[in-house]
């Protein structure tokens, strides 16, 4: 465990703690944060992925999904029409993240005029417009519905990769100038439509660090409410070290949730309740923690097989956590152990708890003070585990 949190980073927080309790009811509090918890719990995020036929809708829907094209559970992918109707894909670490494959617009089966009312656009919280080579006036369509609704649109152009790999054959290549130029033609047709600030985002399915998907995911957390920018950022694939700093910061804020939880059952004056409770609430929160950075064995098998690399080589990368499978009970109480600071807060909690009054006060600052202690510095070891895993999955 690493010795990244302070004695004095958890008294600041213990100072938080007391504000909190002399401006509110400990009962109310409780009950609005455990609230907040349930609420991002069943909030959910659905992104429609759609338009041309062959566009590569289906396999950025993958891509975002942290899947390739070809595993269990993955959009159906073909060089002919396979999306023949709409259809869901969960994210399959936070199913609270939901991606809409939606038919292409213009095929005999979604004629352009009957297409949105059969696709059901009001379904969805905004949309991802694909296009791949050339700009097409069911594009055009697809951004005035939209708009109609007074929903947020991206418009994609995807497959860039390949673009400049076409492109790079030519003499006097210019991978900026390549760039701009495809990016300048899109923007110049949405403009010629009534687009007055057109937003093109250049992506590759292939290598999401690449081009402008970072800017694509930015812009989807600007425009988004605070529950669904969490769900998005909690189920982002993690290629670049801002989007672990954006999965930190998240945490962090998980984390002074669940440990007041943690107090307001040490301030149960129960003797032995908040240690029975502070195991499960640490056993879930370390869980949950491993699943969003991807040190679970179902996220490092996916990564695994869209880079290439055998999971053992992404495995040996881990230092200092461990996957989630391997959190327990007995796991959480062997580190709780090892700590001297926590188990010093344990054992003069487990005192408390037989001191009327006293004792419960005491023991919930207590239980915060180990909950959080705890989960801070998994944090930190996590996040850096999950940095090296990233660092190893591009190595060549």
């Amino acid at each position: 465990m690493g010795a990244a949190i302070t004695k004095n980073m958890v008294t600041e927080e213990l100072e938080k703690l007391q504000k909190d309790w002399e401006n509110k009811n400990l009962p109310d509090l409780t009950k609005k944060i455990q609230e907040d918890l349930d609420l991002l719990k069943n909030t959910t995020l659905e992104i429609a992925v759609t338009g041309a036929s062959g566009a590569g809708k289906s396999s950025l829907v993958n891509a975002l999904r942290g899947m390739t094209d070809f595993e269990d559970g993955a959009a159906e992918t073909g060089v002919t029409e396979t999306t023949t109707e709409r259809k869901s894909y969960p994210h399959p670490t936070f199913p609270n993240l939901i991606m809409w494959d939606l038919p292409g617009i213009g095929t005999p089966n979604f004629k352009a005029k009957e297409y949105v009312t059969k696709v059901n656009f009001k379904k969805y919280d905004c949309f991802i417009i694909v296009a791949s080579d050339r700009f097409r006036d069911d594009d055009v369509l697809l951004a005035r519905e939209i708009r109609k609704m007074n929903k947020k649109f991206y418009y994609v152009r995807t497959k860039v990769d390949i673009s400049i790999n076409s492109e790079g054959k030519k003499p006097n290549f210019s991978e900026e100038k390549c760039l701009e130029k495809i990016r300048k033609y899109h923007c110049d047709n949405l403009t010629q439509v009534g687009e007055s600030n057109p937003r093109v985002f250049l992506i590759s399915r292939d290598d999401l660090a690449m081009y402008d998907f970072p800017l694509l995911q930015a812009s989807l957390e600007d425009e988004l409410d605070d529950l669904k920018r969490e769900v998005l950022i909690l189920s982002m694939p993690a290629f670049s070290k801002e989007v672990l700093k954006k999965k930190k910061a998240t945490m962090e804020d998980y984390i002074r949730k669940v440990a007041f939880l943690s107090c307001a059952i040490g301030a149960v004056p129960v003797p032995g309740l908040s240690v029975v409770c502070d195991l499960a609430i640490l056993v879930g929160a370390m869980i949950h923690i491993c699943k969003v950075f991807g040190l679970d064995e179902d996220s490092l098998n996916r990564l695994a097989k869209r880079i290439g690399k055998p999971v053992d080589v992404l495995k040996s990368a881990i230092k200092k956590s461990p996957l989630a499978s391997q959190i327990t009970s007995q796991f959480v109480i062997d580190m709780l152990t090892k700590s001297v600071v926590c188990g010093i807060l344990i054992m003069v909690e487990l005192v408390l708890d037989f001191v009327p009054v006293l004792g419960s006060i005491t023991g919930g600052a207590l239980s915060f003070g180990t909950t959080f202690y705890i989960l801070k510095n998994f944090l930190h070891d996590a996040e850096k585990d999950a940095e090296n895993v990233r660092t190893k999955a591009v190595k060549s």
